[in-house]
């Protein structure tokens, strides 16, 4: 009565998934995360379509609003504990904690931007996510 097709064992993806940690710490470097040797970023936040060292196509990430998101969260919670022991340790003038923290938020959203959307491309691409499955099983068929 009862249907046992869900417990049956599935079969193992055709490609496995690649190393994540590696291809972040290359995406975080700006780097490509399949060789780690050509830009994936060619201006601030544009990313290149393709890898000039092996040719890994990048036109159909989708970072969209996640470095951001990834951006805002970090600087905030970095920030917010700051600005409570400084308001009430020190008890600046409030344009003196205005001004260092205006600074300081933007300083680290500006380094911290390019740095998560190369971590969010290389994400993408270790996972196999949003065409990066593609173009490696065309390489394949087409050898």
């Amino acid at each position: 009565m009862t249907d046992t097709q869900g417990l049956t064992p599935q079969k193992a993806p055709i490609h496995e998934d690649r190393p994540t940690k590696p291809a972040l710490w290359k995406g975080w470097r700006g780097r490509c995360p399949k060789c780690g040797e050509g830009k994936l970023l060619h201006s601030y936040l544009k990313v290149n379509d393709s890898c000039s060292n092996c040719g890994e196509e990048f036109h159909h990430h989708r970072a969209d609003d996640g470095p951001a998101y990834l951006t805002i969260l970090i600087v905030g919670h970095l920030m917010a504990p700051l600005m409570h022991y400084m308001a009430f340790e020190w008890r600046p003038s409030p344009w003196v904690m205005a001004s260092v923290f205006s600074t300081g938020c933007l300083a680290a959203s500006l380094y911290l931007l390019p740095h998560l959307k190369g971590v969010v491309v290389a994400y993408q691409w270790a996972r196999r996510m949003h065409g990066f499955d593609k173009s490696s099983e065309q390489k394949v068929s087409a050898a």
